[in-house]
């Protein structure tokens, strides 16, 4: 026998056990730590400049192409774009899970080169850029001038030389971008009165600035081949960019008859500015750069947030006096408090594990022994993960919570058992028993680890988001449990047979007392199954009402994701009026923040004002705040009740539209919590077709009570001017098209000329005529272009400009023109009724010419459902297939299984009861309980049939008598497991709502498993084994 050579070598026992500890203890310190492994798709971004074109446009010639090139990309599952009036086309591509980023980036960038010829020349000009990138924001950096010496431009400027370079080498960083485009640029304010007072033309300036600043080569002397022999070969060198604004003054525009020059400075101010003016960062309402560091995928989140820190801190040594920095946002917080709280939760598992075992067991040498295996399984758990490239998160803590109760269980049988025949038989040896013991048991516990693993580990192949999140919650737990197997069959019984003693102390008396009342109910139990089995079909019919009664809950239960959760952290989007200027969107944003700051709880209030976070696009009217709160020990108000309080606070604000929502629960899955679809359109509607068709939807859907704030993100009504071209009268005036919108471009627009050198770096030209000549609707007036034959016409001559409105961005989604649709579950409502209700409202509501596509979080609800239902029955099969095999019957394995049905039906129960939803945790949880609901049932049947078949025992008695024999090792594992699993439906702070779902489910399942199964196993096993007889008999087999 197995166990019988370890019984006899405890030495040996030892030694084994002490290795696979301290391969765990050297797999520990070198697992990685993070919220949860890699749960994101991985994404490849897109970007190319269009300047001066208006949204739509950018979007037909850029995006369009674009997209057409890429689509079809391998594992590519959706993409978006967003073509923006500020010039720039933003395309993301979402691959699935477990895709090679490199690898699709490669694609991608191969797949544009093909669409680049049918592109605008300015866009290849300015060249597209590919790049992976990372959804998962770690932290955000906001650095400012506390003294006011360096300007907003300069501090970007600062961040952009000297710190982000720093920052992106950082191990763990994915990306670090300073917010704003603030990027330095020779800007040249053209004036437009001037221009015309000396006859010269926008066009002049470009072509000057084109031929004057610009890089040569000039060759060498005395280079081969030559005749006359040179000792020395010379290279010729000259300035060809131009360096400082006082040299870009100069720059001559033409030379006039009387020898002098009409220079730059003569019809323009040359100064070092901005690249962009349409954005602006804020700290708790002063200015401020904020820097986003988004994590590298796989990358240990703490680690790297502690290596970001510390290079800041080194780098903070040499900053310029009065620049400072400070980390307002940073999602590592929560990390790090859901950590210690789950550990915390872990040892009160562990303590009440060991109190439920005393009290059965009576001494605690008894005790003891079972508890050697927690540290031996959970650390060689840890060299497991290690070899299978996992991580210290959120899944894989939960996983070794509930693995200390499960791992004591197959030590308990060991223990109960030897225990049980010490107190049979007076002569037996303590070793002796030991033997006899392990001849008993070691089926079963090889049973219970095959059961629980056949459960796990199929759960491991399946793809997609909740392959991700069981993989490795069910792998983690698979290797606890072999190693717990392991142990229970080697070290548990070679320590029993060294430790136990037959005659203990006496127990305490209320130890005693909780005994006594054990012996009774396990006479009340064994008779209660008697009187059971002598009522089949009564007890059958119960048993297909509570089926019933699963269907009956399984519909209630509301549907989800995943729980929110408390983060710390919130996210404010403001919208001011269609067109409002950026200061005014400053002025809002600072009062906002002042109210903010004033609530309680909250901590730092950093905006990124100009920039729409949803479009990620440049926007005068929109801002973005990211609130920090105070620690969660440190105030009484959850991020909920915050939200709530805000969201009233600014409901009747006038002058801007605001929204506080939280966080995504997993992070990088989508921009802010909540749903986000798209209306598609695949009938050619124009956008403001497209606008008129989603306000209804959105109407509807704030009608529903299961939503809350449903908006979309495009606005046809946005104020805009359109050009008029009298083409005739441009012709008469003898005029070049190509001219009079080069001319546009570099006045009204902004015309980036080229590029100059400063700071080692290279730097746009930029060209605009000053604001005060086109600040208003007749600006065209301002402003002349010269005909062929030499006269300086008006551009209000022939153009004019009408008052209209149109998008500032636009969306296309999967080759579509598409307007996005946002919104969150009402209180009360989970993400999965909102997901119904609002597809609902859709269907009522858009013609068949529209289709709904889902994208972040909400993409990932719609597609995995149906797979934990997969994953469950997956585990049912394997489970049957294990034991038809093991017991060499088809029949027998179905009494097991009967106990799976009591589980769910409790586990469904309770979490109604509390009010709790249908969720990926939830779902990891009914996984579990197949296996543990089966490990009760394998206790009795495996008894049961030693009974009948090695004693002799008739059906009715063996399986009363199995029962009986049982009761007292279930009850002590399922108590163990459940009281270590009652820490995490109690828990609180960070991370809390999580424990809660899967600890309810869990706790729900087990005492519907240890208090009603245990009745109808019995049941099941004596029909199925009198049926087999009679099958038998029918075959001419005759039983023994």
């Amino acid at each position: 026998m197995f166990s019988k050579f370890f019984i006899e070598r405890p030495i040996f026992a030892s030694v084994v056990a002490i290795i696979i500890s301290l391969a765990g203890a050297i797999g520990l310190t070198n697992l990685p730590i993070e919220q949860y492994p890699s749960l994101t798709p991985p994404t490849v971004k897109v970007s190319a400049t269009y300047t001066g074109a208006d949204a739509q446009t950018i979007a037909t010639t850029v995006a369009s192409p674009i997209e057409d090139a890429i689509n079809g990309a391998d594992n590519m599952i959706y993409m978006d774009s967003t073509s923006s009036s500020s010039g720039t086309m933003t395309l993301t591509v979402y691959f699935d899970i477990g895709t090679d980023p490199d690898q699709a980036t490669i694609d991608v960038n191969n797949r544009i080169s093909a669409a680049t010829a049918k592109m605008p020349d300015e866009v290849k000009k300015l060249g597209v850029t590919v790049r992976k990138t990372s959804s998962t924001t770690l932290a955000a950096i906001s650095m400012y001038s506390s003294n006011g010496s360096m300007s907003a431009v300069d501090v970007y400027n600062y961040i952009t030389l000297n710190i982000l370079d720093e920052l992106k080498r950082v191990p763990g960083v994915g990306d670090a971008n300073a917010i704003g485009n603030r990027n330095y640029s020779l800007r040249i304010w053209l004036k437009p009165d001037l221009l015309n007072k000396f006859g010269a033309t926008a066009t002049d300036v470009i072509a000057a600035v084109n031929d004057q600043n610009a890089q040569y080569a000039t060759g060498k002397i005395g280079e081969e081949p030559v005749t006359q022999k040179s000792p020395y070969v010379y290279s010729i060198t000259m300035q060809g960019r131009l360096q400082s604004p006082s040299e870009f003054e100069n720059i001559i525009l033409r030379t006039n008859e009387d020898g002098s020059f009409l220079r730059l400075k003569d019809v323009a101010d040359v100064e070092i500015g901005s690249q962009q003016y349409r954005s602006q960062g804020r700290l708790n309402g002063n200015d401020a750069v904020p820097i986003m560091i988004n994590l590298q995928s796989g990358a240990n989140a703490l680690n790297t947030a502690k290596l970001v820190e510390a290079k800041m801190q080194e780098l903070s040594k040499s900053f310029p006096e009065g620049l400072e920095y400070k980390i307002p946002y940073d999602t590592t917080k929560f990390v790090i408090e859901s950590i210690k709280e789950v550990i915390k939760t872990f040892v009160e598992a562990l303590i009440l594990v060991i109190i439920v075992m005393y009290m059965f067991l009576k001494n605690f040498r008894s005790t003891l022994i079972p508890m050697i295996a927690v540290p031996v399984s959970l650390l060689g758990t840890f060299a497991g993960l290690y070899l299978l490239g996992f991580s210290i998160n959120l899944l894989t803590l939960f996983a070794l919570i509930l693995a200390i109760g499960i791992v004591v269980d197959d030590a308990i049988i060991v223990v109960e058992n030897i225990d049980r025949i010490l107190h049979e038989d007076e002569n037996i040896s303590v070793k002796d028993a030991a033997i006899q013991a392990m001849e008993e048991v070691s089926s079963p516990v090889i049973s219970i680890v095959l059961v629980l693993c056949a459960v796990f580990i199929p759960v491991s192949f399946i793809s997609g988001f909740v392959g991700e999140i069981q993989r490795q919650f069910a792998l983690t737990l698979a290797i606890s449990v072999t190693i717990s197997g392991f142990v229970a069959l080697t070290l548990t019984p070679s320590l029993c047979a060294l430790f136990l003693r037959r005659n203990e102390s006496k127990p305490f008396y209320i130890v005693q007392k909780f005994n006594d009342f054990f012996d009774w109910s396990t006479s009340v139990f064994s008779a209660g199954v008697a009187y059971i089995l002598k009522r089949t079909i009564r007890f059958v019919l119960i048993f297909c009402i509570m089926l019933g009664a699963i269907f009956y809950l399984y519909k209630q239960v509301p549907s989800s994701l995943v729980p929110e959760e408390d983060q710390g952290l919130m996210i404010s989007i403001v919208n001011l009026p269609s067109a409002s200027a950026l200061h005014r969107t400053i002025s809002e944003v600072d009062a906002m923040s002042q109210e903010i700051l004033k609530t309680d709880g909250v901590k730092d209030a950093m905006a990124m004002i100009g920039f729409d976070l949803f479009t990620s696009s440049l926007k005068e009217n929109a801002a973005a705040m990211f609130i920090g709160l105070e620690d969660w020990k440190d105030r009484n108000a959850s991020a909920d009740e915050i939200i709530m309080e805000l969201n009233k606070k600014f409901a009747f604000d006038r002058d801007a539209a605001s929204v506080f929502i939280g966080l995504p629960p997993i992070p990088g899955l989508s921009i802010t919590g909540g749903f986000e679809m798209y209306a598609q359109n695949k009938s050619g509607k124009s956008y403001d077709q497209i606008q008129e068709d989603v306000n209804k939807l959105v109407a509807a859907a704030n009608q529903r009570k299961e939503l809350y704030r449903v908006r979309t993100t495009l606005d046809t009504s946005f104020p805009q001017y359109k050009l008029i071209i009298d083409r005739d009268k441009l012709k008469h005036f003898n005029l070049n098209m190509k001219d009079v919108f080069s001319t546009m471009n570099a006045t009204i627009g902004t015309y980036y000329v080229n590029d100059f050198s400063m700071l080692g770096k290279n730097f746009q030209v930029n060209i605009r005529a000053k604001g005060d000549f086109i600040n208003t609707q007749n600006a065209l007036k301002n402003i002349f272009v010269r005909s062929n034959d030499g006269k300086m016409i008006p551009l209000d001559s022939f153009l004019t400009l009408q008052r209209s409105s149109g998008p500032d961005d636009v969306k296309r989604f999967n080759l579509f023109p598409a307007a996005q649709i946002q919104g969150q579950p009402a209180p009360g409502y989970t993400s999965g009724q909102a997901i119904e209700a609002i597809s609902q409202v859709a269907q009522e509501t858009l013609g068949d010419d529209y289709s709904i596509a889902w994208s972040g979080s909400a993409y990932q609800e719609v597609s995995s459902k149906g797979t934990a239902s997969y994953a469950f029955i997956l585990g049912m099969v394997f489970v049957f297939l294990i034991l038809a095999a093991q017991y060499e019957r088809w029949l027998i394995p179905l009494a097991v299984v009967t106990a799976v049905p009591f589980a769910v039906f409790g586990s469904f129960l309770l979490v109604y009861l509390r009010g709790f939803t249908n969720d990926i945790y939830f779902q990891t949880g009914l996984l579990l309980l197949i296996g543990l609901s089966a490990k009760n049932a394998i206790l009795i049947v495996e008894f049961a049939m030693e009974e009948r078949f090695k004693k002799g025992k008739k059906v009715f008695d063996a399986t009363v008598a199995a029962a009986r024999l049982r009761f007292r090792p279930i009850i002590m594992t399922s108590l163990a497991f459940t009281f270590g699993v009652l820490p995490m439906i109690f828990a609180t702070g960070a991370g809390s709502a999580s424990r809660h779902s899967l600890g309810t489910g869990l706790i729900g399942g087990m005492i519907a498993a240890s208090t009603l199964a245990i009745f109808f196993v019995p049941l099941f096993f004596y029909i199925l084994e009198n049926f087999n007889e009679w099958l038998d008999k029918k075959r001419g087999k005759v039983h023994e």
